[in-house]
Protein backbone atom coordinates (compact mmCIF):
# COMPACT_ATOMS: atom_id res chain seq x y z
CA UNK A 1 0.00 0.00 0.00
CA UNK A 2 1.33 3.45 -1.12
CA UNK A 3 -1.19 5.40 -0.07
CA UNK A 4 -0.01 8.06 2.42
CA UNK A 5 -1.70 8.32 6.05
CA UNK A 6 -1.40 11.64 7.94
CA UNK A 7 -2.00 11.37 11.98
CA UNK A 8 -2.76 14.28 13.43
CA UNK A 9 -2.86 15.23 16.83
CA UNK A 10 -4.24 18.61 18.69
CA UNK A 11 -3.68 19.19 22.47
CA UNK A 12 -3.77 21.79 24.80
CA UNK A 13 -2.08 21.69 28.06
CA UNK A 14 -1.59 18.12 28.06
CA UNK A 15 2.17 17.85 28.74
CA UNK A 16 2.59 15.39 30.69
CA UNK A 17 0.05 12.58 28.72
CA UNK A 18 1.05 13.77 24.96
CA UNK A 19 4.04 11.74 24.10
CA UNK A 20 2.25 8.86 24.69
CA UNK A 21 -0.02 9.47 22.13
CA UNK A 22 2.72 10.85 20.02
CA UNK A 23 4.60 7.77 20.31
CA UNK A 24 1.51 5.01 19.75
CA UNK A 25 1.66 7.34 16.42
CA UNK A 26 5.17 6.69 15.44
CA UNK A 27 5.23 3.01 16.37
CA UNK A 28 2.54 2.30 13.70
CA UNK A 29 3.58 -0.54 11.43
CA UNK A 30 3.24 1.91 8.28
CA UNK A 31 5.58 3.03 5.99
CA UNK A 32 4.13 6.05 3.95
CA UNK A 33 2.53 7.94 7.42
CA UNK A 34 3.07 11.72 8.57
CA UNK A 35 2.79 12.32 12.33
CA UNK A 36 1.65 15.81 13.53
CA UNK A 37 0.70 18.12 15.92
CA UNK A 38 -0.80 21.29 16.86
CA UNK A 39 -0.74 22.84 19.85
CA UNK A 40 -3.19 24.45 20.64
CA UNK A 41 -1.25 27.83 22.18
CA UNK A 42 -0.86 25.97 25.46
CA UNK A 43 0.81 27.46 28.24
CA UNK A 44 1.88 24.52 29.99
CA UNK A 45 6.17 22.64 28.89
CA UNK A 46 4.17 21.12 25.46
CA UNK A 47 6.82 23.41 23.61
CA UNK A 48 10.05 21.28 25.57
CA UNK A 49 8.36 18.24 23.54
CA UNK A 50 9.84 19.68 20.14
CA UNK A 51 13.13 18.94 20.32
CA UNK A 52 12.16 15.25 22.08
CA UNK A 53 10.22 14.83 18.48
CA UNK A 54 12.12 15.83 15.52
CA UNK A 55 10.45 14.00 13.39
CA UNK A 56 6.90 15.19 14.10
CA UNK A 57 5.59 17.64 12.26
CA UNK A 58 4.67 20.94 15.03
CA UNK A 59 2.63 23.70 14.62
CA UNK A 60 2.79 25.67 17.89
CA UNK A 61 -0.16 28.73 17.68
CA UNK A 62 0.12 31.70 19.65
CA UNK A 63 -3.42 31.78 20.03
CA UNK A 64 -5.97 29.90 21.02
CA UNK A 65 -7.85 27.84 17.76
CA UNK A 66 -9.88 25.00 18.98
CA UNK A 67 -9.69 21.48 17.70
CA UNK A 68 -11.08 21.95 14.73
CA UNK A 69 -9.57 24.43 13.33
CA UNK A 70 -6.46 21.89 13.89
CA UNK A 71 -8.76 19.14 12.29
CA UNK A 72 -9.39 21.15 9.28
CA UNK A 73 -6.03 23.05 9.01
CA UNK A 74 -4.73 19.12 8.48
CA UNK A 75 -7.40 18.37 6.36
CA UNK A 76 -7.51 21.19 4.07
CA UNK A 77 -3.74 21.48 3.87
CA UNK A 78 -1.97 17.65 3.37
CA UNK A 79 -1.33 15.84 0.49
CA UNK A 80 -1.86 12.46 2.42
CA UNK A 81 -4.86 10.21 1.08
CA UNK A 82 -6.29 9.69 4.37
CA UNK A 83 -6.49 11.30 8.06
CA UNK A 84 -6.31 9.56 11.39
CA UNK A 85 -7.03 11.82 14.21
CA UNK A 86 -6.02 10.92 17.57
CA UNK A 87 -6.42 12.72 20.50
CA UNK A 88 -3.89 13.63 23.06
CA UNK A 89 -5.40 11.93 25.78
CA UNK A 90 -5.51 8.56 22.98
CA UNK A 91 -3.14 6.06 21.73
CA UNK A 92 -3.31 2.71 19.42
CA UNK A 93 -3.46 -0.85 21.56
CA UNK A 94 -1.65 -2.20 18.90
CA UNK A 95 0.88 -1.10 17.44
CA UNK A 96 0.21 -2.81 13.48
CA UNK A 97 -3.04 -2.16 13.04
CA UNK A 98 -3.58 0.88 11.23
CA UNK A 99 -2.15 -0.73 8.02
CA UNK A 100 -5.46 -3.19 9.01
CA UNK A 101 -7.49 0.22 8.65
CA UNK A 102 -6.05 1.55 4.90
CA UNK A 103 -6.72 -1.62 3.46
CA UNK A 104 -9.95 -1.57 4.44
CA UNK A 105 -10.66 2.30 2.91
CA UNK A 106 -8.62 1.09 -0.35
CA UNK A 107 -10.80 -2.02 -1.15
CA UNK A 108 -14.24 0.13 0.01
CA UNK A 109 -13.96 3.53 -2.04
CA UNK A 110 -17.26 4.03 -0.89
CA UNK A 111 -16.67 4.46 2.73
CA UNK A 112 -15.35 8.37 3.90
CA UNK A 113 -15.25 7.66 7.56
CA UNK A 114 -13.89 4.71 9.80
CA UNK A 115 -15.15 4.66 13.47
CA UNK A 116 -12.38 3.10 15.54
CA UNK A 117 -13.06 0.90 18.46
CA UNK A 118 -12.57 3.20 21.65
CA UNK A 119 -11.72 1.74 25.00
CA UNK A 120 -11.66 3.68 28.70
CA UNK A 121 -12.26 2.99 32.32
CA UNK A 122 -15.99 4.44 32.11
CA UNK A 123 -16.98 2.58 29.14
CA UNK A 124 -20.43 1.23 29.98
CA UNK A 125 -21.16 -0.32 26.45
CA UNK A 126 -17.69 -2.25 25.38
CA UNK A 127 -17.62 -3.52 22.19
CA UNK A 128 -16.39 -7.02 22.67
CA UNK A 129 -13.18 -8.24 20.67
CA UNK A 130 -13.97 -9.50 17.37
CA UNK A 131 -17.25 -7.81 17.03
CA UNK A 132 -18.16 -7.30 13.12
CA UNK A 133 -17.41 -4.34 10.93
CA UNK A 134 -21.11 -2.78 10.65
CA UNK A 135 -22.21 0.35 8.93
CA UNK A 136 -22.72 3.50 11.15
CA UNK A 137 -23.79 6.80 11.69
CA UNK A 138 -21.11 8.31 13.77
CA UNK A 139 -17.05 8.05 14.99
CA UNK A 140 -15.28 9.04 18.62
CA UNK A 141 -13.90 11.67 17.83
CA UNK A 142 -10.35 10.05 19.66
CA UNK A 143 -9.87 7.98 17.00
CA UNK A 144 -11.04 7.45 13.76
CA UNK A 145 -9.58 7.58 10.16
CA UNK A 146 -11.30 10.12 7.17
CA UNK A 147 -11.15 9.50 3.08
CA UNK A 148 -9.61 13.14 2.97
CA UNK A 149 -10.90 13.53 -0.55
CA UNK A 150 -14.57 12.46 0.73
CA UNK A 151 -14.15 15.14 3.74
CA UNK A 152 -13.00 18.29 1.77
CA UNK A 153 -16.17 17.04 -1.26
CA UNK A 154 -18.65 17.86 1.79
CA UNK A 155 -16.48 21.25 3.66
CA UNK A 156 -14.83 19.56 6.13
CA UNK A 157 -15.60 20.04 9.81
CA UNK A 158 -18.41 22.54 10.35
CA UNK A 159 -17.58 25.43 12.73
CA UNK A 160 -19.91 25.30 16.12
CA UNK A 161 -20.76 27.94 18.53
CA UNK A 162 -19.86 25.70 21.14
CA UNK A 163 -16.99 25.00 21.56
CA UNK A 164 -17.37 20.99 22.28
CA UNK A 165 -19.41 18.33 21.26
CA UNK A 166 -21.20 16.93 18.07
CA UNK A 167 -18.68 17.75 15.22
CA UNK A 168 -18.65 14.16 14.51
CA UNK A 169 -21.85 13.32 13.71
CA UNK A 170 -22.73 16.57 11.53
CA UNK A 171 -19.70 15.44 9.29
CA UNK A 172 -21.32 11.97 9.25
CA UNK A 173 -24.37 12.92 8.53
CA UNK A 174 -23.15 14.88 5.44
CA UNK A 175 -20.78 12.19 4.22
CA UNK A 176 -23.93 10.29 3.80
CA UNK A 177 -26.46 12.64 2.67
CA UNK A 178 -23.57 12.37 -0.35
CA UNK A 179 -23.55 8.80 -0.74
CA UNK A 180 -21.13 7.85 1.49
CA UNK A 181 -20.73 5.49 4.26
CA UNK A 182 -19.19 5.34 7.66
CA UNK A 183 -18.11 1.97 9.31
CA UNK A 184 -17.59 1.06 12.90
CA UNK A 185 -14.31 -0.89 12.73
CA UNK A 186 -13.14 -2.85 15.76
CA UNK A 187 -9.84 -4.05 14.26
CA UNK A 188 -8.36 -0.83 15.22
CA UNK A 189 -8.74 -0.68 19.10
CA UNK A 190 -7.78 3.58 20.62
CA UNK A 191 -7.61 4.13 24.33
CA UNK A 192 -9.29 7.45 25.99
CA UNK A 193 -7.53 7.58 29.08
CA UNK A 194 -10.03 10.82 29.50
CA UNK A 195 -7.91 12.46 32.13
CA UNK A 196 -9.04 15.02 34.01
CA UNK A 197 -6.64 17.40 33.22
CA UNK A 198 -7.83 20.45 31.69
CA UNK A 199 -11.34 19.50 31.01
CA UNK A 200 -14.39 21.03 32.92
CA UNK A 201 -16.88 18.73 32.39
CA UNK A 202 -19.93 20.79 33.36
CA UNK A 203 -18.88 23.35 30.47
CA UNK A 204 -18.53 20.52 28.22
CA UNK A 205 -22.32 19.96 28.42
CA UNK A 206 -23.46 23.05 28.16
CA UNK A 207 -21.51 23.35 24.95
CA UNK A 208 -22.60 19.45 23.36
CA UNK A 209 -26.08 20.80 24.13
CA UNK A 210 -25.91 23.91 22.55
CA UNK A 211 -24.19 22.28 19.38
CA UNK A 212 -26.62 19.25 19.32
CA UNK A 213 -29.26 21.85 18.66
CA UNK A 214 -27.16 23.73 15.82
CA UNK A 215 -26.55 20.26 14.44
CA UNK A 216 -30.43 19.53 14.92
CA UNK A 217 -31.09 23.01 13.05
CA UNK A 218 -28.73 22.92 10.73
CA UNK A 219 -29.06 19.87 9.14
CA UNK A 220 -32.90 18.68 9.79
CA UNK A 221 -35.25 18.65 6.33
CA UNK A 222 -37.90 21.07 7.12
CA UNK A 223 -40.62 18.01 7.14
CA UNK A 224 -39.11 16.90 10.73
CA UNK A 225 -37.56 20.22 12.21
CA UNK A 226 -40.07 21.04 15.01
CA UNK A 227 -40.72 17.36 16.14
CA UNK A 228 -37.11 17.34 15.65
CA UNK A 229 -36.72 20.35 18.54
CA UNK A 230 -38.95 19.30 20.85
CA UNK A 231 -37.63 16.32 20.85
CA UNK A 232 -33.94 17.51 21.52
CA UNK A 233 -35.30 19.43 24.29
CA UNK A 234 -37.06 16.99 25.97
CA UNK A 235 -33.92 14.40 25.69
CA UNK A 236 -31.52 16.87 26.93
CA UNK A 237 -33.79 17.48 29.99
CA UNK A 238 -34.59 13.80 31.30
CA UNK A 239 -30.90 13.55 30.89
CA UNK A 240 -29.40 16.11 32.62
CA UNK A 241 -31.96 15.85 35.49
CA UNK A 242 -31.27 12.28 36.00
CA UNK A 243 -27.80 12.13 35.72
CA UNK A 244 -26.69 11.25 39.38
CA UNK A 245 -22.58 12.32 38.77
CA UNK A 246 -23.09 15.82 38.27
CA UNK A 247 -25.42 18.92 38.41
CA UNK A 248 -26.04 19.46 34.83
CA UNK A 249 -29.50 20.89 35.03
CA UNK A 250 -27.96 24.26 34.99
CA UNK A 251 -25.26 23.82 32.24
CA UNK A 252 -28.25 22.30 30.43
CA UNK A 253 -30.29 25.03 30.24
CA UNK A 254 -27.48 27.39 29.56
CA UNK A 255 -26.50 25.66 26.46
CA UNK A 256 -30.43 26.20 24.83
CA UNK A 257 -29.41 29.82 25.78
CA UNK A 258 -26.20 29.77 24.12
CA UNK A 259 -28.43 28.31 20.80
CA UNK A 260 -31.01 30.75 20.75
CA UNK A 261 -28.44 33.69 21.53
CA UNK A 262 -26.56 32.52 18.52
CA UNK A 263 -29.75 31.74 16.05
CA UNK A 264 -31.08 35.19 16.76
CA UNK A 265 -27.81 36.46 15.71
CA UNK A 266 -27.60 34.48 12.70
CA UNK A 267 -24.78 33.18 13.10
CA UNK A 268 -26.03 29.53 12.47
CA UNK A 269 -27.90 28.85 8.94
CA UNK A 270 -30.11 26.26 7.41
CA UNK A 271 -28.29 23.70 5.07
CA UNK A 272 -30.69 20.24 5.93
CA UNK A 273 -29.69 17.04 4.43
CA UNK A 274 -32.55 15.27 1.77
CA UNK A 275 -35.13 13.43 3.38
CA UNK A 276 -33.10 10.24 2.50
CA UNK A 277 -29.86 11.02 3.65
CA UNK A 278 -31.59 12.23 6.97
CA UNK A 279 -33.79 8.84 7.14
CA UNK A 280 -30.87 7.02 6.41
CA UNK A 281 -28.80 8.62 9.44
CA UNK A 282 -32.18 7.95 11.77
CA UNK A 283 -32.12 4.32 10.78
CA UNK A 284 -29.02 3.75 12.79
CA UNK A 285 -29.89 5.53 16.15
Amino acid sequence: MSSKVLIGITSKNRYPILPKSINSALSQEYANKEVSVFDDNSTDDTWKLQKDYPNVKWYMSKEEKGYLFARNMFLETTDADYYCSLDDDSWFVEMDKLKDAVAYMEASPQVGALSFKILSNDLRREIKRGDVIVETNNFIGCGHMLRVKAVRAVGCYAVNPGYYGCEEKDLCIRLMDNGYTVVRFPEVEVWHDKTSMARDFPMQHRSGVCNDLVFMWRRTPTLYLIPSFFLKIYKHLSFSIGYKDAKLLMPCIKGFGDFFKSLFSGKIKRDPVSVKGFKKYLSFN
